[in-house]
């Protein structure tokens, strides 16, 4: 891969640099997308550029993706409750503590997982 050194005053790049415009408007065919991530258990600066092409989708949506896609909403939206609820937070960082070394990196990944079994219990 690459090394990119950053001119003077630029730290990072996040987000779409370019993107394919709508029919008719001038415009590159493919996106550019740099993404930037700082994460405490991995490399600490991490730096990606990706290039994609225009794509139109060729099918409709099944009902099993639309199932996964309510799937996912939900355990997000419950994960997002479950950080800032108050009474959760201690007992989860503790538990999060304990299970750190042998299960899940980041307490994102646990709370996903608690979440996700949740969802799955009562969504049989």
């Amino acid at each position: 891969m690459a090394h990119v050194d950053w001119s003077a005053g630029i730290d990072s790049v996040s987000g779409a640099l370019s993107k394919p415009g709508k029919t008719g408007q001038h415009s590159c065919n493919k996106m550019l997308l740099g993404t930037h991530r700082t994460a405490a258990t991995t490399n600490p600066d991490c730096n990606r550029l990706f290039l994609r092409k225009k794509v139109k989708r060729s099918t409709p949506v099944s009902s099993d993706e639309q199932v996964a896609r309510t799937r996912f909403g939900a355990i997000g939206s419950a994960v997002a409750a479950r950080r800032k609820n108050l009474t959760y937070v201690a007992t989860d960082i503790a538990n999060f503590n304990a299970q750190k070394d042998t299960g899940y990196k980041t307490m994102r990944q646990y709370l996903w997982h608690l979440c996700a079994a949740q969802y799955d219990q009562q969504n049989p």
